[in-house]
């Protein structure tokens, strides 16, 4: 049940990024004056709106792989502290990519990744 729920997580998220950027957000970004210009642009609103509609995709990726682990047995704090570090260092990938670091939650979600892996073994 748990690999099937994992598996259903997994093919959700992907839909989720691979239909919504082709039907959702391609087509919002072709509609004149849809976007507000933010620091001057559209570039940046539409780069906002990317990182987070595929930054979903990545959290539920996350929990996918986390239903997936408990299948095998109970996971360690170290475990989820890696899971969830791990997350956070590739969700501050997005906004460096997406709005070209203009969006500062890239610093956030570093900061918060390297404090959890760091974390890992070294107690509460």
């Amino acid at each position: 049940m748990l690999v099937t729920a994992a598996a259903l997580i997994w093919l959700t998220g992907l839909a989720h990024s691979v239909l919504g950027e082709r039907y959702i957000l391609i087509r919002l970004f072709r509609r004149p004056d849809s976007l507000p210009k933010l620091l001057g642009s559209t570039a940046f609103t539409a780069g906002t709106l990317r990182f987070v509609w595929h930054l979903i995709t990545v959290v539920w990726w996350a929990l996918g792989y986390v239903v997936l682990a408990l299948g095998s047995g109970p996971l360690s704090r170290d475990d989820l502290l890696l899971v969830i570090g791990a997350t956070a260092l590739v969700s501050a990938a997005f906004p460096l990519v997406f709005t070209r670091g203009r969006h500062l939650s890239w610093v956030a979600f570093l900061v918060v990744g390297a404090l959890l892996l760091a974390s890992r073994s070294a107690g509460p």
